[in-house]
């Protein structure tokens, strides 16, 4: 089983924090601040751990927010270097970002500053958030003015802090319901030099197809119009959830919008009965009956059992597969069924079925059981 994350930020991160503070402002007494971050604190989750600690530093700075915050500003080391994958280490900064969002929403330019220095190391994507809710007019111009930033963080920031339904983070339910601001950010990303930008642009794009699918089908036609290779990309990345949810218009605009005629056969689902942490194969022929080339967009559909015994489906990317006329191609994949932070296994019958340019056929199933 993986690890959780929370126990990659443990007890040495407010360790650390009060020696850097310390640092900064020779006055602050790291033996109290600690006592009061550590106290019940590895009962806690990741993104409560990084609030926790935020409260602890409230009551242990300067109790007016701006001095505070420049205390805490002065501590901080060096920007990140690039915008390759740093792990678990940028999270070092969360409980900065979780103070300005706590404490800082009625001090709105020097937490907007904080905030963009915090961000090129950091994200501040969870605690702009607040601030798009208290100050939506002032934070989507500045926003706007970051969206032609120098540093690829600040600019991701845009995108991403803007997100309807970013995870681990609060709704932004203005922006499900009138998706309109946020689209007009996302357009001045969406040919960003950095594929860290645009990965960002594209996910949040997915984020509002799935409130407005309609919306969603319109932006990606549009987008795709005379596009670059690069935006091409993030198109199809924005419309990965809709194609899994097999979505006519998202389909349409990949060129899938028409029924392949195919047919499925030699289908082999083997072990047929596998042990909790095993692995399960899937395999099956797909054929072009139909005398001319065909393109056909091929996905597995998983229906996982719950803890309630019901089920719920997953999609898995298969293959994009151009047939000529009267071939058949095989296509496998082996599905791990080791239990991962991001999903549990239950034992019972789990349904598989075949998606093929949006429209499904059942496959088989197989039993996963504890032993």
């Amino acid at each position: 089983m993986a690890e959780p994350l929370k126990t990659q930020f443990g007890t040495e991160v407010p360790v650390r924090i009060a020696a850097m503070i310390s640092r900064a402002w020779h006055a602050f007494d790291q033996d109290a601040f600690l006592k009061d971050a550590l106290d019940g604190y590895t009962s806690l989750e990741l993104m409560p751990r990084g609030r926790w600690i935020a409260q602890a530093l409230h009551r242990h700075l300067p109790q007016d927010y701006e001095v505070a915050l420049a205390v805490l500003m002065d501590s901080i080391g060096p920007k990140l270097d690039g915008t390759e994958d740093f792990g678990m280490a940028s999270f070092f900064y969360l409980p900065h970002t979780c103070f300005v969002a706590a404490f800082g929403l009625d001090h709105f330019e020097v937490s907007m500053r904080a905030q963009y220095e915090l961000t090129q190391r950091f994200t501040a994507e969870f605690s702009i958030r607040p601030f798009l809710e208290r100050h939506p007019q002032a934070t989507l111009s500045r926003l706007k003015d970051w969206a032609s930033d120098p540093s690829p963080h600040v600019r991701r920031l845009v995108s991403e802090g803007t997100r309807p339904r970013l995870p681990w983070a609060l709704r932004l339910r203005a922006f499900q319901q009138d998706p309109q601001p946020v689209l007009a950010l996302l357009e001045l990303l969406k040919d960003d030099p950095e594929l860290y930008v645009r990965r960002s642009v594209a996910n949040s794009l997915n984020d509002i197809g799935k409130d407005h699918p309609l919306l969603l089908v319109e932006t990606a036609r549009r987008w795709l119009v005379d596009a670059p290779d690069e935006r091409r990309w993030l198109v199809q990345h924005a419309l990965r959830s809709a194609v899994k949810r097999g979505e006519a218009g998202a389909l349409g605009v990949l060129g899938f919008g028409v029924s392949a005629m195919v047919s499925v056969s030699g289908a082999r689902i083997a072990p047929q009965r596998v042990v909790m942490g095993g692995a399960v194969t899937i395999a099956f022929d797909v054929c072009n009956t139909e005398s001319r080339p065909q393109r056909a967009l091929v996905d597995l559909r998983v229906h996982f059992v719950k803890a309630n015994g019901k089920s719920s489906p997953k999609v898995f990317k298969l293959k994009v597969l151009d047939l000529q006329q009267q071939t058949t191609v095989r296509l496998s994949k082996t599905i791990s069924l080791v239990v991962m932070t991001t999903r549990k296994h239950y034992p019972g019958v789990h349904q598989v079925d075949v998606v093929i340019n949006g429209t499904t056929q059942a496959l088989g199933q197989f039993e996963l059981a504890h032993d």
